[in-house]
């Protein structure tokens, strides 16, 4: 191989690249140059590069490019370079090629890796912008592309950039989870059904009710997103390694913020204190911890609807969900709630993320150099949330079928009816007709009529168990009955019965 200056090409289909660890030659096919080539020596451990995580590479040149702008107007650059820059990274984003960017996700240096790979890629398509050919005769990665900037700075912008882009696309996918919640809610608002507490039976409502819970909390979570995405618009660019701005040019700060906002579309501002913002990720806690909570108002749902689909001859069985594939190898004819349970192991897997980036983001005195795995736990969060979402929608909650009667029926079995007793009389006599009911196998509504205590017809209107559900007519109804108990006109006569159980 015949020797050649640093960035320069060889007759062998390859160009030597330096750095401050020494020379190597470096495939000419690839523009990327010798820190990655390092970087890909050292760190190739999950089979997960930048590249694969949305959006960051993306992040990172639109910086790049708003860089060199920013730059060339507050004198660091001259317009020729800064125009090759922009022109580099835009033919990157249009002829995107994974392969260019490929540093591990899992690597050290607080980032540098990616930031470098970035630098060289973008620095070598320049210089073929000017002069034909890859190498750093005209642009360099550190001196021209990396101008002003500092991995330290440019990582956390484009990991905000990249995440305010996913949040955006899960608000959209959690909307819609939220108005299929809505029309179940509807479809379902006269289905009477029994409440459940500490696993036994509670009072009645309607499965639209039980519905309209998950539903407000995910409208809730919804909320939270909007409030973690602003979070991604203050970004530590500018702060350059450590916060004092070292290396910026006068105006610099401003123009890229400027520049940055106008090729994102994005209102971006500077983050109020670049020094906390280097030293501290708290703000990645918080948004993780709303994937977290979203995930868990999605498992607590599908745990309730394996249990509510259970049996079907031996369970609840109150509603069946869509049948989507066989349920067992050996036994014909189960089914099993699987999308459900894929949802569920999803919820863990963010659980595991949010471990992961609490305590990722404990860092250590001047900067977080655990950047790496944070963006890489909370854009997997979101990438599995928008993709089991849609599939629980369309391939379970949109096919719920209630079983009606099944609901009613244990709806108008539960002993918890003797509510309507207390409310009327009183607790010991509801708690009197409860255990005659449990003791000689009745319904509330049977016992209270074999106590004396209502009239069947009276019976029939108090324990009907749809006003269970309905707040205005149960208060109208039971104070209806209440003033008739007080003026000592409920109940037949007096068979014995009632004296014998109070």
């Amino acid at each position: 191989m015949n020797q050649t200056t640093p960035g320069s090409e060889s007759n062998t289909g390859e160009r030597i690249e330096t750095d401050a660890l020494g020379s190597r030659p470096i495939d000419d096919a690839h523009y990327y140059g010798i820190q990655t080539v390092r970087a890909l020596e050292n760190f190739s451990v999950s089979g997960k590069t930048i590249a694969d995580i949305p959006g960051f590479v993306e992040g990172i040149i639109h910086i790049k490019q708003a860089a060199a702008l920013a730059n060339l107007a507050a004198g660091g650059l001259p317009g020729e370079i800064a125009e090759a820059i922009v022109a580099a990274g835009e033919h990157c984003l249009e002829n995107f090629e994974p392969s260019q960017f490929s540093v591990d996700i899992y690597h050290g240096g607080g980032g540098t890796a990616a930031n470098m790979n970035v630098n060289e890629v973008i620095a070598n398509r320049a210089n073929e912008v000017l002069s034909g050919r890859k190498g750093y005769d005209h642009v360099h990665p550190n001196t021209d592309v990396n101008m002003a900037q500092s991995t330290n700075d440019v990582i956390p912008s484009a990991m905000k950039i990249a995440v305010y882009r996913l949040l955006s696309q899960l608000e959209h996918t959690v909307s819609g989870l939220v108005d299929a919640l809505a029309a179940k809610e509807v479809e379902f608002a006269s289905v009477i059904k029994l409440s459940r507490t500490c696993f036994q039976d509670a009072l009645p409502i309607t499965l639209g009710q039980q519905i309209s819970g998950y539903r407000h909390s995910f409208q809730r979570a919804l909320r939270d997103l909007e409030i973690a995405k602003a979070k991604c618009l203050h970004l530590p660019l500018g702060a350059t390694a450590v916060g004092t701005e070292f290396g910026a040019l006068p105006g610099y700060k401003a123009a890229v913020h400027v520049e940055l906002s106008r090729i994102t579309q994005l209102a971006l501002e500077p983050e109020e204190n670049f020094f906390d913002a280097l030293q501290n990720a708290d703000q990645w806690m918080s948004i993780s911890g709303t994937l977290k909570s979203l995930a868990l108002s999605m498992a607590k749902m599908c745990n309730d609807l394996r249990l509510m689909s259970s049996g079907p001859r031996a369970g609840f069985a109150e509603i069946t969900l869509p049948a989507v594939q066989p349920g067992s190898s050996i036994m014909p004819g189960k089914i099993n709630p699987a999308v459900p349970e894929m949802a569920i192991q999803v919820y863990f897997r963010v659980l595991g993320n949010d471990a992961t980036v609490t305590r990722a983001c404990e860092g250590e005195l001047d900067l977080n150099v655990w950047e790496s795995i944070i963006l890489n736990a909370v854009t997997e969060s979101i990438v599995l949330l928008n993709r089991a979402i849609p599939l629980l929608i369309s391939k379970c909650i949109a096919g719920i079928a209630a079983n009606e009667a099944t609901c009613r029926a244990a709806a108008e079995g539960s002993l918890a009816l003797s509510t309507a007793i207390a409310a009327v009389f009183d607790y010991p006599k509801a708690g009197s007709v409860a255990r005659f009911a449990a003791e000689r196998g009745l319904s509330i509504k049977d016992a209270a009529v074999q106590m004396a205590l209502l009239s069947q017809e009276e019976a029939e209107e108090l324990f009907e168990v749809s006003l269970f559900a309905d707040t205005l007519r149960y208060q109208k109804v039971i104070q209806k009955y209440r003033l008739l108990a007080q003026q000592g006109e409920l109940g037949g006569s007096s068979d014995g019965i009632t004296g014998s159980t109070w």
